[in-house]
């Protein structure tokens, strides 16, 4: 049981207290703190070598962690690690899948290998297949599955033993828009049947979409914490977003957006955009817009918005997000 909130008292699915983890030298954690109350689902976000994968993997009872501890569900990961992997299930980065299996059979022999018996993992592949929409390719080589088809099945694969915590690493990482709102549905299927859930994500959408809670992490600290609409309401006020056509207007106009502003402008290559956070009022917008018409830069797009979890981000590790890590 744990205190969040205003002094509620929840159970978690999982905790972790000072998490310390050193590779020859290099200290990837430094005291990360996390909790994941049952029913809820957790983002981790970081940039690209924040700690995000090796959290997960301490969790997930695949990494040996220097210090700290760690209990899910219930078990402590160091002195009842196999307890642990009975109670978790995990998708990384890339599929664990065989390709010249069929779908059907991958799900059965995960199945066996958790020590169901033959029926029961023919009857459990069926749920999912069906769950996941697979039924049409259950009898095709995996190997001939698409990207968006092979996350499904590595999900589901993931799901054969019924799980009641769920450690996703990047699990929607290279799918196209409508992979990704699939998986998402899929996601929110478990968490409302009771599945407690840690996403590691690069993208914030995904973290607004899914999660209750988000810990940012950033050279393995814990550098925020909170619900999507908390973080996003600390950065406080207004933004202006301005695009260009030209990455050579781009890094022209972030001096000239900084001056007008009196803020310093961060740079989004992914969108050759830039924003800057302004008071409220209309004194500074027109600043910066006066100033942009007579640099005589080529504005593609000027638009005042509230703040995305995405600013947050930036914002607390002074960098656009990054891949996995």
């Amino acid at each position: 049981m744990a205190t969040l909130n205003r002094g509620a008292t929840v159970a978690l699915a999982v905790e972790a207290e000072g998490l310390q983890k050193n590779y020859r030298g290099h200290q990837a954690l430094r005291g990360v703190d996390l909790a994941v109350p049952e029913g809820s689902v957790l983002a981790l976000l970081g940039p690209n070598g924040a700690g995000k994968t090796t959290t997960t993997r301490i969790l997930a009872t695949l990494c040996s962690l220097d210090g700290g501890r760690a209990v899910v569900a219930g078990h402590d990961v160091v002195r009842e690690p196999q307890q642990v992997r009975r109670q978790i299930g995990v998708t990384g980065q890339y599929a664990a899948l065989d390709d010249l299996l069929t779908g059907r059979e991958n799900l059965r022999l995960v199945g066996r290998l958790l020590h169901l018996s033959r029926r029961q993992a023919a009857r459990r592949a069926e749920d999912l297949l069906q769950q996941m929409g697979l039924v049409e390719a259950a009898d095709r080589p995996t190997g001939t599955y698409s990207g968006g088809m092979r996350r499904r099945l590595d999900l589901a694969g993931s799901l054969v033993g019924d799980p009641p915590v769920l450690f996703l690493d990047e699990p929607t990482t290279g799918l196209d828009p409508t992979s990704r709102l699939t998986l998402w549905d899929m996601v929110r299927r478990q968490v409302r049947s009771g599945m407690s859930v840690l996403l590691t994500t690069q993208y914030l959408e995904e973290a607004e979409q899914l999660a209750d809670r988000v810990v940012v992490i950033d050279h393995g600290q814990v550098v925020a914490e909170g619900t999507p609409e908390d973080l996003t309401r600390a950065v406080g006020g207004d933004w202006i977003e301005v695009s260009f056509t030209s990455t050579d207007d781009l890094y022209a106009a972030l001096a000239v957006v900084s001056r007008a502003a009196d803020g310093l402008a961060t740079v989004r290559e992914d969108r050759c955009s830039l924003t800057v956070a302004v008071p409220p009022g209309l004194g500074t917008v027109a600043a910066v817009s006066t100033a942009l018409s007579r640099s005589g830069l080529q504005v593609d797009q000027f638009v005042l918005r509230r703040p995305s979890l995405d600013d947050v981000f930036v914002q607390l590790t002074g960098r656009e997000r990054g891949g996995p890590s």
